[in-house]
């Protein structure tokens, strides 16, 4: 929601702005020339979404939850959650955006030989998708479906008869019909991830295991009992080390019970398993050994796993992970917070000078290097960050490398298939 005032500043409060259709809202209204604050909790959004808005400086992102009064100065007058009544006098109109709609005939796309995929987080999205031209999902989100189908912390659900007041009753509004609370985690999320499948079948579908870090966790129903608090949640117990640690193991065995379900009961086994944050080569053997041991064996019935190239150390041994994992799927975002030692969620509050995006030289080193790496050892290697979605060159640059995949978000995957196409025909004069 925008509200405006026309008379004097141009300052715009969109709520909700770091999701999918907020940011290209406010990223219109900064290039109008307007004053926006974002508001958004993050529960179900992405600081991706509007990293690159950051960077205006008549942008200002707040970070809190709108169901919480906020103290906010806009238009002069300072107000909470209950802003539309201390605004009735005040001379505002909600604000609408011109805009123009372009039409791209499709009908003679070429098909380039890089694969170009697409993410997906929310199912209810997926079957449209589908019919954008597409070689499947690069990136399938499992926290969208956590966050928005189940709400509840899965330990919580295990350790249900230890809940008391408000989190059991929420419990217990959520999961009325199931007196086993651990299955309707189980069936939730099959039934998201089922619908995905079911939606692109049978074109390959890389389903990512759960990337949420500590604070997101504990912002789910019960969490907060489950999640320590970290200075840097970025960096701290999130991905292969959560899903082996004694605490986090049984509610990791309950998403490998989806998966199966998915694979086994439903039948698609279109759907493919990626890892993320595996920091070691140990770390990935312990995860193969923990899936086996749940129903999901590398190798049989086809199931491949891969593994997020994403640490600088997936790249430095790569040759090593490729042993062991079936390929690679570059998580752009993490490998440059992780390279370039800037920390997604508080770059704002500082600034770098020269590039300290994707497209920063040290990191298209590494990311030239795995592909090399890749091709050498015969291992499948793609990407599923941002960057090919935001910046154009970078496509044009992955592929030169010679990158097997790439997934985009669904608004770019037509245009990006053009710029692929393009730069293989390039490549062929050469």
């Amino acid at each position: 929601m925008a509200i405006k005032n026309y008379i004097e500043n141009k300052n715009v409060l969109v709520l909700g702005g770091a999701g999918f259709i907020g940011s290209h809202l406010c990223e219109a209204l900064l290039k109008k020339g307007d004053n926006v604050i974002c508001v958004d909790n993050f529960v179900s959004s992405d600081i991706e979404n509007i990293r690159s808005l950051l960077e205006y400086p008549n942008f200002e992102l707040i970070r809190e939850d709108i169901t919480e009064d906020i103290p906010i100065s806009l238009i002069g007058l300072s107000f909470s959650d209950d802003y539309e009544g201390q605004l009735e006098n005040r001379r505002t109109i909600v604000y609408t955006l011109d805009f123009e709609v372009k039409t791209t005939k499709i009908r003679g796309l070429k098909k380039p030989k890089t694969k170009v995929m697409m993410h997906i987080g929310d199912p209810s999205l997926a079957f449209a998708s589908s019919f954008i031209p597409n070689e499947g999902v690069g990136l399938a989100r499992l926290e969208f479906i956590i966050n928005n189908s189940i709400k509840i912390h899965p330990l919580a659900l295990i350790d249900y008869k230890k809940q008391i007041g408000r989190i059991k009753k929420e419990i217990d509004e959520l999961t009325v019909g199931y007196k086993d609370k651990k299955q309707f985690f189980v069936d939730k999320l099959a039934e998201g991830v089922g619908t995905i499948c079911a939606a692109f079948y049978p074109k390959e579908v890389i389903v990512r295991l759960s990337d949420f870090k500590t604070n997101e966790y504990a912002n789910l129903i019960g969490g907060e009992q489950y999640e320590p608090v970290e200075a840097n949640p970025m960096m701290g117990w999130r991905g292969a080390s959560r899903y082996y640690s004694k605490e986090f193991l049984p509610a990791f065995e309950m998403e490998c019970a989806a998966l199966k379900k998915v694979r086994d009961e439903m039948g698609l086994k279109n759907l493919k398993v990626m890892v993320p944050i595996c920091r070691t080569v140990e770390e990935g053997k312990k995860i193969l050994q923990i899936m086996e041991k749940n129903g999901l064996k590398r190798g049989e019935e086809g199931l491949e796993i891969y593994v997020m190239a994403e640490v600088p150390a997936n790249i430095i041994l790569a040759e090593q992970f490729a042993e062991i994992f079936d390929g690679f799927s570059i998580g752009s975002n993490d490998l440059t917070q992780f390279t370039l030692a800037i920390d997604r969620d508080s770059s704002a509050n500082f600034d770098v000078e020269g590039i300290s995006n994707e497209n920063n030289e040290a990191v298209k080193v590494l990311l030239r290097d795995l592909i090399k790496k890749a091709r050498k050892t015969k291992t499948k290697v793609g990407i599923c960050g941002q960057a090919p979605s935001d910046y154009p060159e970078m496509v044009k640059f992955l592929v030169e490398c010679g990158i097997d995949s790439i997934s985009l978000t669904p608004d770019t995957v037509i245009k990006s298939t053009q710029v692929v196409y393009e730069t293989e025909q390039k490549l062929k004069k050469k």
